[in-house]
């Protein structure tokens, strides 16, 4: 799995940054997701992971970012396995997520 394969690639085009052609990869941007009375919850077992996770309840384990998100305050964003015994919310509208998703960063 490439987290970066949807990320735009560009090219410098501007001597005053650096050199001309140098790509670079453009910066993601995440909507902020609201909480809805429908999201669930769930209590992590060891072993436990966002992908996992993504792939049980969004059948797709690539929106693991959905629930890192969600779930910013419980997070180390160096690691996609949590620590057992963690609250985690499971957002719902799954499709108003990736919509705003792509149109913050016009996939």
């Amino acid at each position: 799995m490439n987290r970066y394969n949807q990320t735009p690639i560009f090219r410098n085009t501007n001597l005053s940054v650096a050199n001309l052609g140098v790509e670079y990869y453009g910066t993601t941007t995440y909507p902020e997701i609201p909480l809805d009375n429908n999201d669930i919850y769930v209590i992590t077992e060891f072993g436990d992971r966002l992908d996992v996770l993504a792939q049980q309840f969004y059948k797709n384990s690539k929106y693991y970012w959905v629930i890192a998100s969600a779930n910013a305050e419980n997070m180390s964003f160096d690691s996609l396995s949590i620590p057992p015994g963690t609250q985690l919310r499971i957002p719902v509208g799954i499709g108003s997520i990736l919509s705003s998703f792509n149109n913050a960063n016009r996939i």
